[in-house]
């Protein structure tokens, strides 16, 4: 299924919960009340959007929040997922349930994790999530490495917050077979209220402290990646703000409660749950995804006047 840009669309992004066991400063307001149970997809609307999906050739899906694990039935989500026909599916967690829940995961299908980690300092971690154990999203880390699945570091880096985080979050590829990537801050919600790091700068800071493979560049959807001397690891660089990587967006996302967002800073146009609700049947699913689908804007808008800026927290987005 392609946009009317001609990129081909075969990734979604599907959130479970705007809840989250964490309350990351650049993400969700301390005191926020996210919705409850009752307001979020089903089981069974999410198994309907993905018979649906895979008949548009979608792909790939990866299963983000708020905090994912935090759904009680998170592995019967995945297992009926890959049932369904999908080639690869992902998780993006804060790594505190991680560890209790990994290998139930990849028994049933999961593919890989994506792990947000912001830094590999205790106290730092602990002010930047406002209260998060780091000791238990390694454990979940080395236990995700253990079990052969596909592991990412996601890294925001912030100025005057957690900049003394690049180097040591770095040294993580050199020994494990893993990807530690840089994704810029973006100004959504709370985002709005920090400044980031340009990724530019990072990789000036990380060519002269350690040197990159010459031999090695890699792009990847929208990210690029390189690979220091003698790593196993990758390093991973998203810039949405420094360079746009709209041109290979292959993604739509649906937020918890049903909207489907075309791009990641512009409002939803149609909650998809309320026709779910209704019994629809699987090709009125596949129009409504279509014309979604098609009608993706060319690129993002962000540090723009757009009128149909998205306003919420990127806990409710599926960040």
């Amino acid at each position: 299924m392609k946009d009317s840009w001609g990129r081909e669309i075969d990734y979604l992004r599907i959130s479970l919960t705007e809840s989250c066991n964490l309350r990351c400063i650049y993400c969700m307001p301390e005191g926020s009340a996210p919705k409850t149970c009752g307001e979020v997809l089903t089981k069974e609307n999410i198994f309907a959007i993905v018979e649906a999906g895979v008949e548009l050739n979608i792909k790939k899906i990866r299963l983000t929040g708020g905090e994912p694990l935090l759904r009680q039935d998170i592995v019967e989500l995945v297992k009926g997922i890959k049932d369904r026909g999908i080639e690869k599916i992902y998780i993006t967690t804060n790594g505190i349930l991680l560890a209790d829940k990994i290998e139930d995961l990849k028994n049933t299908g999961l593919d890989g994790v994506n792990i947000s980690l912001d830094t590999l300092d205790r106290e730092q971690f602990a002010s930047i999530t406002r209260g998060g154990e780091l000791e238990k999203v390694l454990v979940g880390i080395k236990k995700s490495l253990n079990l052969n699945l596909e592991v990412k570091i996601n890294s925001v880096i912030i100025k005057d917050i957690n900049e003394n985080a690049i180097d040591d979050l770095v040294k993580l590829t050199v020994d494990n077979k893993l990807d530690v990537r840089f994704i810029e801050l973006m100004p959504i919600g709370q985002g709005k209220n920090f400044t980031g790091i340009n990724n530019s700068e990072i990789y000036n800071r990380l060519e002269k402290n350690f040197g990159f493979d010459r031999d090695y560049k890699e792009i990847k959807g929208v990210s690029t990646y390189y690979k220091l001397q003698n790593s196993k690891g990758k390093i991973g660089f998203i810039s949405p703000i420094n360079s746009c990587f709209c041109e290979t967006c292959n993604k739509i996302r649906l937020t918890s409660d049903g909207v489907i967002k075309r791009c990641l800073n512009t409002k939803g146009n149609i909650n998809i749950k309320e026709y779910l609700d209704k019994n629809i049947g699987k090709d009125e699913i596949k129009e409504i995804l279509k014309k979604e689908i098609f009608n993706k804007p060319e690129k993002h808008l962000f540090g723009k006047e757009n009128e149909a800026e998205e306003m919420k927290n990127m806990n409710a987005i599926g960040g």
